[in-house]
């Protein structure tokens, strides 16, 4: 793994989220704010991915069954602190934020452009929901030809079973899958 050509993807980390879909595991963000760390005294760019909505909720169509039940909840527009990124993992000063109104990381983002525009490609993945932007984000970035590192111990989801299912069966197929200690052993290494 190349540092200057690896970002960190830390998406849906944001307070609701979080709250949701972390299933009481009380490590959770200890260890991507550790990730995030690391990444940086490695110069490893971090590039948050939330989901956020102008007021009025112009971005979903009443087509969209998921995301327009959210649009009537008032969730997830722009200052709803439900929506603001958790604390424990808050962004430093050189981190990106970008914001998506769908639930791959790249729908409705200018994510491509940033990583394009920083010629990276290869990216570590940890986000909430696994099932959600960490499933969805992989399969396009894999179609990209991205390399792809999944930290499985920053990724949670609410049915333990799917989340075993993807990080044991399917996202191996595509993405090296890792816990975060493995992954920052690696960069320790170099």
């Amino acid at each position: 793994m190349q540092s200057e050509k690896t970002a960190v993807l830390i998406m849906d980390y944001q307070n609701a989220i979080v709250d949701n879909y972390s299933g009481g595991d009380t490590e959770l963000l200890p260890r991507a704010a550790k990730v995030l760390s690391s990444a940086r005294q490695a110069n490893i760019p971090v590039i948050y991915v939330v989901i956020g909505f102008r007021p009025g909720y112009p971005e979903i169509s009443n087509d969209n069954k998921s995301f327009s039940a959210l649009r009537e909840s008032g969730r997830f527009a722009f200052g709803d602190t439900a929506s603001h990124i958790h604390p424990d993992v808050a962004p430093h000063e050189k981190d990106f934020i970008v914001t998506k109104h769908r639930v791959s990381a790249f729908s409705g983002s200018d994510l491509e452009m940033l990583l394009r525009a920083n010629q990276i490609d290869s990216l570590v993945l940890m986000g909430i929901a696994t099932s959600g932007v960490v499933l969805s984000t992989l399969r396009y970035v894999a179609d990209l030809d991205f390399k792809i590192t999944v930290l499985k111990d920053c990724c949670a989801d609410q049915d333990p079973q799917v989340q075993q299912c993807l990080l044991e069966k399917i996202f191996p197929r595509q993405a090296d899958v890792m816990s975060s200690d493995e992954w920052i052993s690696q960069l320790t290494e170099k």
